[in-house]
């Protein structure tokens, strides 16, 4: 039975949250990232189909069809409704939220080149500037606090909406607008005018450790922030590229996921097929699987942290499980179900939750979070070099 496919999203506060790997774009108040592969339906088609009648999604729709009805907001109707129910990881948008999101999947996105975090102090902190973007520039840099957007101070509001700030809530926030940032460092708040631009995610970085790119005792480290779209398939042939005998090291540090396909897929690079991870949509019990022909004799480590999320967790439990990899670093977040789409009154879009996946072990990711064999804090990267090197990976 063909039907929608169910989406694994990152981390979420109420209506989603922040995510530090993207850059001012809706993907910092997503709650859901990425399709799962049963019946091959793509993101970009989930809007207009319905998901599987529950009480919960019943309420959601009932409220926002009510509140279009009586010439109110079907979208904060709807969101209401989703926290009345409870759900974690649920979350509503409008529909140029949702175009923006599925944007940002394909690895494009409309923004300055800023990633927030929330900092030690509970102000927002940039986190990352992507180079080459208005942001970069501009001479902004990681550390630095966002204090305001266009005038409105964002100390206290969620790291998602001072970033949904910066990409702009309005239809005109386009390609080729301005937004005026108030930025601190040191004690001392400059503003900064920069015109927001359409930018490409660098998802995944490929670089070579050790000696020499042609010898065999260097190790390739494979960096992968998110799993936009084409991401495995750029893991898979880094992996093929790498010189015979380099051990790889995969950082999955700080990846709040993506597309649970992409995921898949880079997990077929290190796996000769059999299973990814099972999950359940509605009680109905489904399944992933890697595809044939993946290197599995090339040593390889991963690396973990609390920033592991979702999609990446997916595959970390894999390879972990199936006795593929030595992940290091420490526990990662904890974010294991599913959510699936559906359209509302008024064209906004539910995201709510449906299931939850589990390790091929059967192990739950959800609110546990996958606990690494090496545990490290600081120093995590060089341990995992010395564990890649011990395996007969180089380095």
């Amino acid at each position: 039975m063909s039907g929608p496919s169910p989406c694994l999203g990152p981390r979420g506060v109420r209506r989603g949250a922040a995510l530090a790997l993207v850059f001012a774009s809706v993907l910092a108040t997503a709650a859901a990232t990425g399709a799962l592969p049963r019946d091959g339906v793509k993101s970009s088609d989930l809007a207009t189909r319905s998901v599987a009648s529950t009480v919960e999604s019943d309420e959601v729709a009932d409220a926002a069809a009510q509140a279009v009805a009586d010439g109110k907001s079907g979208k904060e109707a709807a969101e209401k409704a989703v926290s009345r129910i409870g759900d974690r990881w649920g979350a509503v948008y409008d529909e140029r939220q949702y175009e923006e999101f599925e944007q940002a999947l394909d690895g494009s996105y409309t923004g300055v080149g800023i990633a927030a975090e929330r900092s030690a102090d509970g102000l927002v902190e940039v986190a990352r500037v992507q180079p080459g973007s208005p942001a970069d520039r501009a001479g902004v840099e990681a550390g630095d606090l966002l204090r305001t957007v266009d005038g409105r101070r964002v100390d206290g509001l969620p790291v998602a909406e001072a970033v949904a700030l910066l990409r702009g809530d309005r239809t005109e926030a386009s390609v080729g607008t301005t937004v005026v940032l108030g930025i601190q460092r040191d004690g001392v708040v400059r503003t900064e005018t920069l015109r927001r631009a359409r930018l490409s995610m660098e998802a995944v970085t490929v670089r070579h450790i050790g000696l020499d790119r042609s010898d065999s005792s260097a190790a390739v480290l494979i960096e992968v922030d998110s799993f936009t779209k084409g991401s495995g398939a750029e893991i898979r042939e880094a992996v093929r590229n790498a010189p015979a005998g380099a051990g790889i090291l995969l950082d999955l540090r700080g990846n709040s996921g993506g597309l649970v396909t992409e995921a898949v897929t880079a997990a077929s690079a290190f796996l000769d097929g059999g299973l990814v991870a099972t999950y359940d949509v509605h009680g109905e019990q489904r399944a992933l699987y890697a595809q044939p022909g993946g290197d599995t004799d090339r040593p390889l480590v991963v690396l973990v942290d609390g920033g592991t999320m979702s999609a990446a967790e997916l595959l970390t439990g894999a390879l972990q499980d199936r006795g593929r990899a030595v992940t290091v670093g420490s526990r990662t977040f904890g974010k294991g179900s599913v959510q699936m789409p559906s359209r509302l009154a008024g064209g906004s879009v539910a995201e709510l939750t449906v299931g939850h996946y589990r390790t091929p072990a059967g192990r739950s990711v959800e609110g546990s979070g996958i606990s690494p064999d090496l545990v490290v804090g600081a120093g995590a990267e060089r341990r995992a070099e010395t564990v890649l090197s011990g395996l007969g990976g180089g380095s």
